[in-house]
């Protein structure tokens, strides 16, 4: 008896797993266009859209016109039906945002990142998503989830912050086990430029690419990779970490040891000291340097120049390895056009065919909308066993059904 309940309880969650990823995949969908799709009998896929309405997942959308004249109701995920939590921590800047199981986003929130580390930024962030729950006006109990990007290497077997440079105290700290204490929700943990790939993936400008890298340049430098519609994480979460290429300098020079080669040639403190050894003064901000490119300033155009061919050749060197598709510039810096248009200038002369080089389309926010992406597959897969771990790579419609 124990064994056929047993049989039956499987039977169910596999009937309903198949039900979910087919709404997901092609919603609003009728139950006829289900039973199509998964081979399921109409009595079961009665049964299971009944339990899935009644719980609170899935709602009546509209009707679709049959072949015979007859008119079927339409089904789709309900978005309010659970919430996530999605979190771009920063060394400066610290933002949340509370977004339903479309990706809609009901509250935010940014606020700079308490210098005090370690359990302090855990609970400035326990503060803030109570803010959040409180403006969008929900209980606590459909909070189902979160993702937070965090700056560094990030174990892929067990989450934790292995390297954190910017922030102190948090990789001797059991971030998931203090967030799932304070927040009552697991958070998984990613790191920051993975998740902008992953973001861009979802709702920017490398939708239809299945192999690419996203390079994000500001204070420092690291890169996203999908290589055959999966992102690359590597043996130790650090794959993508560009900073240590040996291109720009000395790769056995002590002083790039902890910043890495390639960061310690093209970070923002090197291009301002690129700018200032070049007879620019020294008080001029990355910002300023970039704009005075307009105002015929010799030793800005220069130094945007140097920067943008050491790119090129870090750009060349991903492009052997994984052959992109295209290559998306992100960060303050990796997104100006005065920067991407000389990388292209420069990989002209170096490649046959050379890498197609865009501007993130999401800009600072591509982190956050990774990280909201990224959640709401956790929560697929926690709930119904749907999704792939990769955010949302396993549903290529849902983000088209979402947008």
């Amino acid at each position: 008896m124990a064994s056929d309940i047993a049989s039956t309880t499987i039977a169910r969650q596999a009937s309903t797993r198949l039900v979910i990823e087919r709404v997901l995949r092609e919603g609003p969908v009728s139950r006829a266009e289900i039973a199509r799709g998964t081979g399921l009998s109409k009595q079961t896929i009665s049964d299971v859209m009944r339990e899935l309405e009644r719980d609170g997942w899935v709602r009546e959308e509209g009707q679709v016109q049959g072949a015979v004249g007859r008119s079927a109701v339409t089904y789709a995920i309900r978005p309010d039906a659970a919430f996530v939590l999605g979190i771009d921590l920063g060394g400066t800047k610290l933002h949340l945002a509370l977004a339903d199981l479309h990706g809609q986003i009901a509250a935010e929130v940014v606020e700079p990142t308490t210098r005090e580390g370690g359990s302090a930024v855990v609970e400035q962030i326990g503060r803030l998503a109570d803010i959040l729950i409180e403006r969008a006006g929900i209980a606590r109990s459909r909070l189902r989830g979160g993702v937070m990007g965090s700056p560094g290497i990030i174990d892929p077997a067990t989450g934790a912050i292995v390297i954190a440079p910017n922030i102190p105290g948090l990789d001797s700290l059991d971030v998931r086990g203090a967030l799932r204490t304070r927040l009552g929700v697991e958070v998984a943990i990613e790191n920051d430029v993975n998740l902008a790939a992953i973001g861009e993936h979802w709702r920017g400008g490398s939708k239809g690419a299945n192999t690419f890298a996203f390079i994000a340049l500001g204070t420092g430098i690291g890169m996203g990779i999908f290589a055959d519609g999966r992102m690359v994480r590597g043996a130790r979460g650090a794959a993508g970490e560009i900073a240590y290429l040996p291109l720009g300098g000395d790769p056995y020079d002590a002083r790039g040891l902890r910043l890495g080669t390639l960061e310690t040639a093209i970070g923002s403190a090197a291009i301002s000291e690129r700018y200032a050894a070049l007879g620019g003064s020294e008080k001029r901000t990355v910002r300023e340097i970039f704009d005075r490119l307009g105002q015929e300033d010799e030793a800005a155009r220069v130094t945007v120049d140097e920067v943008a061919r050491v790119l090129a050749t870090a750009v060349l060197a991903v492009h052997s390895v994984i052959d992109p598709e295209i290559v998306v510039m992100g960060g303050s810096i990796g997104v100006r056009p005065e920067l991407t248009e000389r990388i292209a200038v420069h990989l002209a002369h170096c490649m046959p065919q050379p890498a197609r080089i865009e501007v993130s389309a999401l800009g600072s926010r591509a982190t956050l909308i990774g990280a909201i992406g990224s959640a709401i597959d956790l929560v697929h897969r926690a709930l119904f066993g749907v999704g792939t771990g990769a955010s949302l790579l396993a549903l290529p419609s849902f983000a088209d059904v979402a947008a």
